[in-house]
């Protein structure tokens, strides 16, 4: 029976990479209701939390890395309504929003999966978008393209009229320059988050400013479910394979601390992290030596990049001939990911159980069903 359900949840995660498209105070002294149907709450996310009151629903947004950080307060109310009361420092969004602008695939991940790309009205980069909505809608002018990130074209994006942007404030991305252009400019820190299922929460923000609640929920609930059925196979597993990820860039090797999104898929999989007692959330810069000093026993190197042309260990070595003493290299355990072939960062975000299915795969076939084809991730050949 139990694989039977798995075989059922793995098919619906390939089928969702198709085709995903009461009396308290709250802040300020607005009194908050009791818990309305569909209302959004949050179980892993930990980058914003909401709550109702009479007037609207309240929004609170924080750097999930980082306690002593600043802090966003938004007021979402029903499109033309007069809340009673705006509780201090917060701001005034009207939703369901018509026009919205994405500032990274992140972002637009959420509104692919809910189906709302009507409500897209300019992006940034398309040099990795695969989406043919969204693609089409470039063709034809429905969606614009804004500029990159530090060059953004203040013209085009006063042009589109749109009710908010949405931004990545802890990320180099020239944002003081939109800062005078009079939109609202929210911040959408998923990729701040630590697991997997906290970035995908961030759906269900999305959710709210579309006026798709319920539906973001719901979404979420089957994201969730598959997930955790996923982790459940590695929970007894007797050998974790230690991971490293990463490249060397510029004279450094970055990589994702002990306690980042990376750290927790790895060992959601069944892995173990190179890096098991660092404490960081954030990224690491480190030199080559080090981190061949700390992966004399990792099985496995996992590599995400947009290679133009075919990858292969050769490859690779060409790139730097230190990467043939990595143990992972010797051994050929290197899980690769194309971002010109695969929608990596488009889809990964909303398809945590996928990505994850995918490194079991690697890391324990065993545990799979015969026959499972990976999806973003494989063993490099």
């Amino acid at each position: 029976m139990k694989k039977i359900t798995l075989v059922l949840l793995l098919a619906a995660s390939s089928l969702l990479f198709f085709s995903c498209k009461g009396g308290s105070r709250g802040a300020g002294g607005a009194a908050v209701s009791g818990t309305k149907e569909g209302a959004v709450s949050t179980a892993y996310a930990t980058g914003f939390s909401v709550s109702y009151t009479d007037d609207g629903c309240l929004v609170d947004i924080q750097d999930p890395m980082r306690e002593e950080s600043q802090s966003f307060h938004y007021m979402l109310v029903k499109r033309g309504g007069k809340p009673a009361h705006v509780p201090e420092g917060y701001t005034v969004i009207e939703v369901p929003v018509q026009r919205i602008v994405c500032m990274t695939s992140l972002q637009l991940s959420n509104f692919i999966c809910l189906g709302e790309l009507d409500r897209v009205a300019g992006i940034t980069s398309t040099r990795h978008l695969f989406n043919p909505e969204m693609r089409q809608r470039l063709a034809d002018g429905r969606t614009s393209k804004i500029g990159i990130e530090g060059n953004f074209d203040s013209e085009v994006i006063l042009g589109l009229d749109p009710d908010l942007i949405l931004i990545s404030p802890f990320k180099r991305g020239g944002y003081e320059a939109l800062r005078g252009v009079d939109i609202p400019l929210i911040p959408h820190l998923g990729y701040q988050e630590m697991t997997p299922l906290g970035q995908a929460e961030w759906i269900k923000f999305i959710g709210l400013l579309c006026g798709g609640e319920e539906k973001a929920n719901r979404v979420f609930s089957e994201i969730e479910e598959r997930y955790n059925s996923l982790k459940s196979l590695t929970a007894d597993v007797a050998e974790r394979p230690v991971v490293l990820s990463g490249e060397l860039h510029g004279g450094n090797w970055y990589v994702g601390g002990g306690r980042s999104f990376l750290a927790q898929i790895f060992k959601d999989a069944g892995g173990a992290y190179f890096l098991p007692d660092d404490g960081n959330s954030g990224g690491l810069n480190l030199d080559f030596e080090t981190v061949y000093s700390q992966t004399a026993d990792a099985k496995y190197w996992r590599i995400v990049n947009s290679y133009n042309g075919t990858f292969s260990y050769d490859a690779l070595k060409a790139e730097d001939a230190r990467y043939a003493d990595l143990n992972a290299f010797r051994n050929k355990g290197v899980i690769y990911c194309n971002m010109r072939e695969k929608p990596f960062y488009e889809s990964m975000p909303v398809q945590p159980d996928v990505v994850l299915a995918d490194l079991i795969h690697i890391f324990h076939p065993e545990l799979l069903p015969a026959g499972y084809q990976p999806v973003f991730y494989e063993l490099l050949k």
